[in-house]
């Protein structure tokens, strides 16, 4: 199987769920320029000839938004790969805010064997969060049930039908200034899902203006701190286990720089 890997780190990995092929807008003209540059910084950590894995940055969406003409993670691929003869399925989305991993297919049945492994729960997701305050403990599991509410997810009783059980483990890899630097590992995989838990645990996501408001006073960096940097699936043609990784973007380094204690002095 030819393959060849750029970007920061290589392995093999994925994670979300989406069932729906989206169809590339050609850009007008004048959106030409705006395109071209947003296509220079989809970095690929790996690719062959059935799964390409992006560092989306943040502030990209993942797939066209309804009614929008602006670019996407998605539109910007299917434009590079088509010289190649080549199209794009969409296997799983992350917010538009959140930078790191973002995996695609580039045939119809390489995406559903994808999506049946994120259906079943078997990719390994991991996130990096930078959230406020400082958690009970190092390590742990949080399970909730979230109920979709427009667009957003808001906690539900376990007793509500409408309501899904999302479920995540996490562990401090670092502790910050009234802040911490926590590894996430998905265990369900519901939109939010990690903004919306952490928040009802009264340690939001900082910079996560939508769940909490008070965000917008967040200076250090202009979005959710919230980043993709592991990836693990089976390859849906060999069978074989597939890891990406994926290095921290320049302003959430940044973030942990400005909330990093200072050094002691020697003594």
């Amino acid at each position: 199987m030819a393959a060849f890997r750029t970007g920061p780190i290589v392995h093999r990995e994925a994670a979300g769920i989406l069932l729906t092929f989206w169809r590339v807008k050609k850009h007008a003209r004048e959106r030409g320029d705006r395109s071209r540059k947003q296509d220079r910084r989809l970095a690929v950590l790996y690719e062959d000839d059935a799964v390409i894995a992006l560092d989306k940055p943040a502030g990209l969406a993942a797939v066209p938004v309804e009614g929008s003409d602006a670019p996407s993670a998605w539109s910007l691929l299917g434009a590079k790969l088509k010289p190649r003869r080549q199209r794009v399925f969409v296997v799983h989305r992350i917010d538009r805010f959140t930078s790191g991993i973002l995996l695609f297919a580039k045939t119809l049945p390489d995406r559903d064997a994808l999506v049946r492994q994120f259906l079943a729960h078997t990719p390994v997701r991991q996130y990096l969060a930078v959230i406020r305050g400082h958690l009970a403990a190092r390590e742990g599991t949080l399970v909730h049930y979230l109920r979709r509410a427009g667009m957003f997810q808001k906690p539900a009783a376990e007793s509500d039908p409408l309501a899904a059980r999302a479920e995540l483990r996490y562990s401090v890899e670092r502790s910050l200034r009234d802040a911490s630097l926590v590894r996430v590992t998905l265990v369900t995989g519901l939109q939010n899902q990690i903004r919306v838990q952490f928040s009802a645990m009264g340690h939001p996501v900082i910079g996560d203006r939508k769940y909490h408001p008070a965000e917008a006073s967040e200076r250090r960096i202009a979005r959710v701190a919230l980043h993709s940097t592991h990836l693990q699936f089976l390859h849906p043609r060999s069978g074989e286990t597939v890891s990406v990784d994926c290095e921290l973007p320049p302003d959430f380094q940044s973030l942990l720089r400005a909330l990093s204690p200072p050094a002691r002095a020697p003594r």
